[in-house]
């Protein structure tokens, strides 16, 4: 049986070492720590997420992942950032959130269809979900992923 068919079992990347690790999915509440770099599999924060760690991240995680494509220079994204950021504490373990700093990686913001800054865009089973154009306060910010995430994972 491939670990993926198997109930209530999980696949986390690791944020640090991107490290594919196994988990019992009743587990995830239990601060899990990656099996090779022995650092938290969650931090309560957004993960950063370049080109190879997206793949890993969107093909491999079992649980959602949020990503917030965003740049440094668009005032709205940074005005948006701490809303995200206090999202991650709020919704892991069960959704994983990331960014994606759109000038240091615009072939992903370009395969992605981005055409504005910031864009939520949620993710699961490696296929895109849900997609949300604009920044949002935190208390919209969490109610939308909430609803798009209802009955994923």
């Amino acid at each position: 049986m491939n670990f993926q068919d198997q109930p209530g079992s999980s696949q986390l990347v690791c944020p640090h070492c991107q490290a594919v690790n196994r988990l019992a999915s009743g587990r995830l509440d239990d601060r899990p720590a990656c099996g090779r770099c022995h650092r938290p599999l969650f931090e309560g924060r957004p993960v950063a997420l370049n080109q190879q760690s997206f793949a890993r991240h969107i093909g491999r995680d079992s649980i959602p992942v949020l990503v917030d494509f965003w740049a440094p220079w668009c005032a709205p994204c940074r005005a948006m950032a701490p809303a995200f950021e206090a999202a991650a504490a709020q919704l892991e373990p069960r959704l994983r959130l990331a960014k994606v700093d759109t000038e240091s990686e615009p072939q992903l913001a370009s395969a992605h269809g981005i055409q504005s800054i910031p864009t939520l865009v949620l993710f699961h089973g490696g296929r895109e979900r849900a997609r949300q154009a604009g920044a949002l306060p935190a208390s919209q910010l969490l109610a939308w992923v909430r609803q798009a995430s209802a009955g994923l994972g």
